[in-house]
């Protein structure tokens, strides 16, 4: 057991002389004085019982009782409380990431287990045990394709999700790579073509065709996969919010890469492996481990040299708490209350633009900014803003009848106002 002891004067002192300086300040003396902060516009200090009171007061002007319709990439859904009673266990928060990860077992086997759970629901031979976030996972799947085909050019769809795109472009700017965005391309000199189903839109997309040798990569909602066939690619990709993370105001969040056995070698991130030790009991390994940190340098794979563990824990714990019939519960609710909330939008006159949606949708108003804010006004996030006329309407199982029927109470005021005026 070891106890915390504060620096004592004596303790700088000596720290000061083994430095070869006379004063703290002296250390500073190298930062020009125009980039130094003098001094910070801080209130005096306060004691506990002051400073929770405060605190409690700036927290009680946030108001986290609004229905939430929102997606484009996160999307608030149930998550059973389990998961945090189970991740918050101090087996769990260890260090970052385990240099000799060979001796957390159990580690390596959640690491395992959700691999396993990817590979089943993206319908793919080999996954890796997650990447920071769905835009990474994008991004590292095109460099993988490059390095397999040793080409220097990626098409990417323009209706993918535009925080992904700017991530890619960053990227693929860093390493060189040329990047092609439109509808579709017809280029014969390409590592890779991206495109995500459901798009940023909401509406399902068909596979791009190959034109030579480049591989094909889908963004897929992991969500979506429980109710509809994956597509059938060389690279699946996509983000595990959807699968008992929190919004955590934009993260952490987690991406997976999976691909066909024959790419397994260029997969980036840690990979778990299942194998018998000595004694013949199961044991699980750290496996293809051409990473920055095992000592390859430029032959790397990627300086992605973790993984988002935690995470993909919870996401694992989520699957297992609901099982197949609860993930197929969720998926389907989910589906069926975003179509009841847009069929319901039509007949009060609202234009739809999707037609093959799971759980999201465009609608189109008169003005994007005023439809926001008349909704937020009757305690509703109606969605996000795409351009000047149309919003992506994201709904989940949460959003059950009365939530619906709020909507297009508080959609149908608006309504009556614009034909008013």
């Amino acid at each position: 057991m070891y106890n915390f002891e504060a620096l004592s004067d004596d303790d700088r002192k000596q720290m000061l002389e083994v430095i070869g300086v006379k004063s703290v300040e002296d250390i500073y003396e190298v930062i020009p004085k125009d980039a130094r902060m003098i001094e910070l516009d801080l209130p005096d200090g306060a004691d506990e019982i002051a400073a929770m009171k405060n605190m409690k007061k700036m927290a009680d002007m946030n108001n986290v009782d609004y229905l939430c319709f929102l997606g484009g990439g996160a999307k608030k859904r149930y998550i059973p409380p389990v998961i945090a009673d189970i991740t918050s266990r101090f087996e769990f928060l260890s260090c970052y990431t385990p240099y000799q990860a060979e001796i957390s077992q159990g580690s390596l086997r959640a690491m395992y287990e959700f691999q396993s759970l990817i590979c089943n629901l993206v319908n793919q031979d080999v996954s890796n045990a997650s990447v920071y976030d769905g835009a990474s996972a994008c991004a590292e799947a095109i460099l993988m394709a490059s390095r397999l085909t040793k080409k220097r050019k990626a098409f990417v769809s323009s209706d993918i999700n535009p925080n992904y795109l700017e991530v890619i472009k960053t990227y693929l700017w860093a390493n060189e790579i040329e990047l092609i965005i439109g509808e579709d391309s017809e280029s014969c000199d390409l590592c890779a073509k991206l495109y995500q189903t459901p798009n940023r839109n909401g509406e399902f997309k068909e596979k791009l065709e190959k034109n030579s040798n480049e591989l094909i990569i889908a963004c897929v909602d992991i969500m979506s996969c429980v109710l509809f066939e994956p597509p059938k690619v060389d690279i699946t990709v996509g983000d595990i919010q959807s699968f008992g993370i929190g919004l955590h105001f934009g993260g952490a969040f987690a991406g997976f890469i999976a691909c066909n056995d024959q790419y397994k070698r260029q997969l980036p991130g840690r990979i778990s492996g299942k194998t018998l030790d000595k004694n013949g009991k199961t044991a699980y390994c750290l496996t293809l481990q051409a990473r920055e940190q095992h000592i390859r340098r430029d032959k790397a794979t990627s300086n992605i040299c973790s993984n988002q563990a935690l995470v993909a824990f919870s996401a694992n714990i989520y699957a297992r708490k609901l099982g197949a019939k609860g993930l197929l519960q969720v998926a389907r609710q989910s589906y069926c209350n975003a179509h009841n909330l847009a069929n319901k939008m039509s007949e009060l006159g609202f234009e739809i633009e999707n037609e093959n949606f799971f759980d999201e949708f465009v609608v189109n108003v008169a003005c994007a900014d005023k439809f926001i804010e008349f909704m937020k006004s009757k305690n509703i996030l109606a969605g996000t803003k795409i351009d000047e006329k149309r919003i992506l309407v994201g709904v989940s199982e949460l959003n059950d009848d009365i939530e619906i029927d709020e909507y297009i109470k508080a959609a149908q005021k608006l309504s009556l106002i614009r034909i008013a005026r």
